[in-house]
């Protein structure tokens, strides 16, 4: 429930984030009678994203034995990387996003285009909801679809209200500091999908185990217990892993490691090439 929760808060947040600077340009601009054209633009991406939830769902129990299997290790690997990636996304485009979508609203305004507006609320929102039902698909398969619906219910709750709030001037909340913890908490959560989905494609003989328990520790923590399912949820314990699942989850924090240190060097790389 708790990786449901915290997902759906942080997509539910960031989608809360920009419609509420949506809504914001346009009183700004003084084109407030065009807000409900950004509702129905929320609301229907909203809409289409709860039906490619579901699509995804069903497609996935539409599979048995090795297909099953399959689909759901790809389905996790596609998850990681997707969240990996908006965790990488939202940190370089913090800064700037408010700036470009204010003056997208201001420009659709002048122009006097509703489908314009439209277009950029449900482009925006539909985003965050697409990547949260392919998130969500994946949590059913290592939390269970109830606790993985309470957990996404819970966290859209917390979202809209946080939302409503913040633009309310009801709370004061650090969102540098909440992104920054919950990006750590996702990366976690990343990389057990991502040693989930080689041991489902393990089971499915697409990824050889290589050697099929490289210890097992289920004596001391079962995976299956209450506290075993529980990290088994939040950052992929195994009690009697692969070889290759091993691998991938170290991996993943070595690419990682790479990826930030790539992002931290070429600021610095272009300043210095710059005349």
């Amino acid at each position: 429930m708790i990786p449901a929760l915290l997902l759906a808060l942080r997509e539910g947040l960031e989608a809360a984030l920009i419609v509420g600077i949506v809504l914001g340009a346009l009183r700004k601009t003084g084109g407030e009678r065009l807000k409900p054209v950004v509702w129905a633009g929320t609301l229907s991406a909203a809409a289409i994203s709860l039906i490619g939830g579901l699509v995804l769902y069903r497609l996935g129990a539409a599979f048995e034995g090795t297909a099953e299997a399959v689909f759901e290790g790809l389905t996790m690997l596609l998850a990681a990387g997707v969240l990996t990636w908006m965790i990488f996304w939202m940190r370089r485009q913090a800064r700037s996003l408010g700036a470009e979508l204010e003056a997208d609203v201001r420009q659709a305004t002048r122009a006097g285009s509703k489908m314009a507006l439209f277009a950029l609320a449900f482009l925006a929102v539909v985003r965050e909801g697409i990547e949260l039902a392919l998130f969500l698909t994946a949590t059913t398969f290592t939390a269970g679809e109830q606790a993985t619906l309470i957990g996404a219910a819970l966290g859209l709750v917390a979202a809209i209200a946080l939302g409503w709030g913040l633009f309310s001037s009801l709370i004061r909340l650090n969102l540098r500091q909440f992104f920054t913890v919950s990006s750590a908490l996702l990366i976690l959560f990343a990389a057990g999908l991502v040693a989930h989905g080689v041991h489902e494609l393990n089971e499915a003989g697409w990824i050889p185990a290589v050697i099929e328990h490289v210890w097992d520790i289920n004596f001391l923590l079962d995976e299956n217990s209450t506290l075993g399912l529980i990290l088994k949820t939040l950052v992929g314990y195994n009690g009697n892993p692969s070889l290759t699942e091993v691998l991938a989850y170290i991996g993943y924090f070595v690419g990682l490691a790479g990826l930030l240190r790539r992002e931290r060097v070429a600021p610095a790389l272009q300043a210095a090439s710059s005349p």
